[in-house]
């Protein structure tokens, strides 16, 4: 466990990095919701600071005043046991509040924390555990903020720069081999004394057959090889209801590739560019994963080989699809009261991703965190490491 010094350091140092991320922006970028999977990049900046209004300060700071009585109701997620919320897909609608005002929300709310920190003598480790759960939830809606900024530019017609240097294409720059792991009981999940979610405990056994995971994940080049090989019109490389999926979204290739006159074209947050076949696949589907998986005569490790295995490869550019159903561990029990809605109530009908990404917040991500999505979902950075 960090020190409440380094922990009020770890608090106003996100707060601050949201708002940098946001720098870039243009006031009516702001705003945009393209579709639902999608959050303006306002709602994240109201959420996040309402989620230490709703369960820090009304529960610790003694006599607090709320910033605004509608606070909770525009900005709660899917806190059901919180109250009444905006329906997600209606987040693009809110012109009011105005950016403005959600900076001056966030002021506000960042300037009580940091009083709680200064006034508090008896810091229990209830509030400890919240404030460094409020920390690391704003550094997973950092993430969101960056995937969601260039899903909201990346399908503006104009295709407009985010950052002129953000690098998302970091080259794996060293030879593919196949890693074998033998055969075993392993231990599973976290242990010690660092952050962790609920999801990651508790720790428990598994057994293995041996098999065999890359130590590199799958590069654009070989993706594009797939679909000039026609992947994407083989029926017998796809699930059913991946095969409905890809006619009926009409989906080809990638999301942010583009065919420009002959040549393929990715969109990134620095600019439309020409596709790098060296760098690692991004923004497909567990649906695609799986597909690619079975045209190479391979499969997608489970969470468990990967966390066995990845002390042997580098990982960290790209969430990385598993074969994996999103289930509780052993022993898994729910935080009491609404934060136990944080992550249980999503263990169905989604699989596990693991890693982390070039959007991924620093000091965020370490081996046993589950990340997960529904298998069509293919807006954050993902990508393929394959197994045998």
């Amino acid at each position: 466990m960090i020190s409440k010094e380094n922990l009020f350091q770890l608090f106003t140092e996100t707060r601050t990095q949201t708002e940098i991320i946001c720098a870039p922006l243009e006031i009516e970028d702001y705003v945009v919701q393209p579709i639902a999977d999608v959050s303006p990049p306002k709602w994240h900046l109201g959420h996040t600071t309402w989620f230490f209004e709703e369960f820090v300060l009304k529960k610790y700071q003694k006599d607090y005043k709320l910033f605004d009585e509608n606070s909770a109701f525009v900005f709660n997620s899917y806190y059901e046991s919180v109250g009444e919320k905006v329906v997600r897909t209606d987040r693009g609608n809110l012109s009011r509040p105005t950016v403005a005002w959600i900076y001056e929300y966030r002021s506000y709310v960042t300037k009580a924390i940091s009083d709680l920190f200064n006034s508090s003598t008896n810091f229990s480790e209830e509030l400890f555990n919240v404030m460094e759960i409020g920390c690391h939830h704003e550094k997973q809606h950092q993430e969101l903020l960056l995937t969601d900024i260039k899903y909201i530019l990346g399908n503006n017609p104009l295709l407009p720069t985010y950052k002129d240097n953000f690098k998302e294409n970091s080259v794996q720059e060293f030879q593919q081999e196949f890693l074998t792991i033998p055969e075993g009981v392993y231990e599973i999940g976290h242990e010690g004394d660092s952050f962790f979610y609920d999801n990651e405990i508790g720790r428990h056994k598994v057994y293995l057959n041996q098999y065999e995971i890359s130590n590199k994940l799958v590069t654009n080049g070989e993706y594009l090889e797939f679909i000039k090989d026609k992947g994407y019109k083989d029926v017998l490389l796809w699930h059913a209801e991946a095969w409905d999926w890809i006619n009926t979204e009409k989906i080809t290739a990638p999301s942010y590739w583009h065919y420009v006159e002959g040549n393929w074209k990715q969109y990134t947050l620095s600019g439309l560019k020409d596709l790098d076949l060296e760098a690692p696949l991004a923004h497909i589907s567990y649906y695609e994963a799986f597909a690619f998986a079975q045209w190479k005569g391979m499969r997608l490790p489970t969470e468990f080989e990967w966390e066995v295995a990845q002390e042997k490869f580098k990982w960290g550019s790209r969430w990385e699809w598993t074969e994996s159903s999103y289930n509780p561990y052993p022993n898994y029990k729910k935080a009491d009261g609404a934060l136990g809605e944080y992550n249980g109530k999503f263990m169905v009908n989604q699989k596990v991703l693991r890693g982390g990404s070039v959007a991924t917040s620093v000091n965020h991500t370490r081996a046993t965190y589950r990340n997960f999505f529904h298998p069509h979902l293919r807006w954050q950075f993902t990508g393929v490491r394959l197994a045998k």
